[in-house]
Parts: C-alpha cells; structure tokens; sequence
C-alpha cells in the first residue's frame, strides 16, 4: 500500500515544536562542549565549542531515527501480515478502519499542539518518567557527552511514549510492509531533524521561540488539517465518479493525505 511521503515529512516538521519541548532540552544541554580551562580567544572557543557540538547532534539525533525506523519497520510488517490475512477473509473494513484511525490520530495530535485537548499529556509525562528512570543507564556508557553516548540517548528516547510517533506509527503500519514502515519513519523522522537539530546548536533561546503559542497554533492547526483532509478522503469526500474533476481532486488529495482512503 502506498502511502505520500510528503506530508508525512511535513508532519514532522510540524510537530517538531512539541520535539523542542520534549526532547529540545536534553539535546541541548548534551551537546554543548566544556570550557577551556586556559584563556584562549573569543573566536577559538567558538570553533572549539561547535563541531564537538555539531557531531553531539548528529549522533543524538542519527540514534532517535534509527529507533523510529526499527519501529517503522516493525509495525509495517505486522500489518502486512495482518493484511494478508484481512484479504483472504474478505475484511476491507479493517483497511478502512486503519485509515480512519491514523487521520484521527493527526486531528488528536493537532488539537494537542494548540492546546485545544490535551489527551495526550498523560502519555507524555508517562514517556518523561520513564525517561528519568533509564537515562542512569548512560553513565555507564562512560563519562562526559561524547557522540557514542549522544546516540545512545537518541535510541533510548526514540521509544519512549510519545502521541506524536504513535500517530506516524499507525500510519507506518498502512504502508502494509516492514520496508514501507521504515520508509515511513524515516520520512518523520527527518522532518523533525531540522527544528531539533537548531535547537542542539542554538540552545534554550531558540527552543523558547518554537515555544511560542503562536508557532504551535499554526503547526497544530497545520496537522490538524492533514488530519480532517485524510477522514474526508476516506469517506470519499470527491466529485462523482468518472468526472474529470474527480481525477484532478484524488491526485491532490492523494499527495497531501497522509494515508490514502478507501477508494486509494
């Protein structure tokens, strides 16, 4: 099954704002080098402070996709086990039904961002207190924020409960096989990579910005959209059948839902 990658990616980007909340404070404070000990110029510990950091958020965040696309991976080829026996008993229902679940997953995770509902606030702060639970075990990966440590931070916290990857995860599983679920994943997850990555360079002035209730009511509303788009869709939400005009608004609904609807 096919599913658009575009605004998967979007989605993503979107959503990153909440990113800079939850995961914009540990990637930031991680990845900043120390101090020299010794008087040097400004300019230098500049130079010396960046590419430490720079390679301190490529690792954090090359370990958060990784683990998003293992369980891309995982969910696709569930589904696309649980598919193929859905078609030999003749249940497109349950097709349907994945589609549906997926665009209100969106529509959730939209309200959530502008602060409309907030469903899944519980489930965040079940993922931050399982955070601090696990993150002891990095100190064991050796002293001080090193690459090594960074991406094992970003695998560890790629699984922990989180609204916004669940709502990827269902669609993940519509791609209906393990390599359309990672691609899937991998789609979000570099979406979310250019706010996160600014963010592990630019530090707490720069997350208070994606903070904005301005900036996550229009990224809310913006995913919000794709969500209402995809449950019109799956309801078949188009011009009669055979027109042209049905086959101009499909194409351009197919690219911007994030899961195809029924008819797909």
């Amino acid at each position: 099954m096919n599913v658009s990658l575009l605004p998967v990616f979007l989605v993503g980007l979107a959503g990153s704002v909440h990113c800079a909340g939850m995961c914009g404070g540990i990637v930031g404070a991680m990845s900043v080098a120390p101090r020299p000990a010794f008087p040097v110029p400004v300019r230098t510990v500049a130079i010396q402070r960046l590419a430490p950091a720079a390679a301190h958020v490529a690792a954090y965040n090359a370990g958060r996709i990784a683990s998003y696309i293992t369980a891309g991976a995982l969910a696709g080829g569930l589904a696309g086990s649980v598919n193929g026996l859905a078609s030999l008993a003749g249940l497109p229902a349950l097709q349907l039904g994945a589609y549906v679940l997926a665009n209100l997953m969106l529509v959730v995770l939209g309200l959530y961002l502008m602060d409309a509902w907030r469903g899944l606030a519980l489930l965040e702060r079940g993922g931050q207190a399982l955070w601090r639970r696990i993150s002891p075990l990095l100190r064991r990966l050796g002293p001080g924020a090193t690459p090594g440590r960074m991406f094992a931070a970003g695998a560890l916290w790629g699984w922990l409960p989180c609204g916004m990857v669940y709502s990827m995860l269902v669609t993940a599983m519509l791609s209906g096989s393990a390599l359309g679920g990672a691609g899937v994943m991998l789609a979000f997850g570099l979406g979310t990579l250019p706010m996160l990555a600014a963010i592990g360079m630019a530090g707490v002035r720069l997350r208070n910005v994606f903070q904005r209730r301005q900036v996550r009511l229009a990224c809310g509303f913006l995913i919000l959209g794709f969500g209402l788009l995809g449950l019109w869709r799956a309801a078949g939400g188009m011009s009669a059948p055979g027109t042209a005009a049905q086959g101009m608004w499909a194409h351009w609904i197919d690219v911007l839902c994030v899961a195809p609807g029924a008819q797909a």
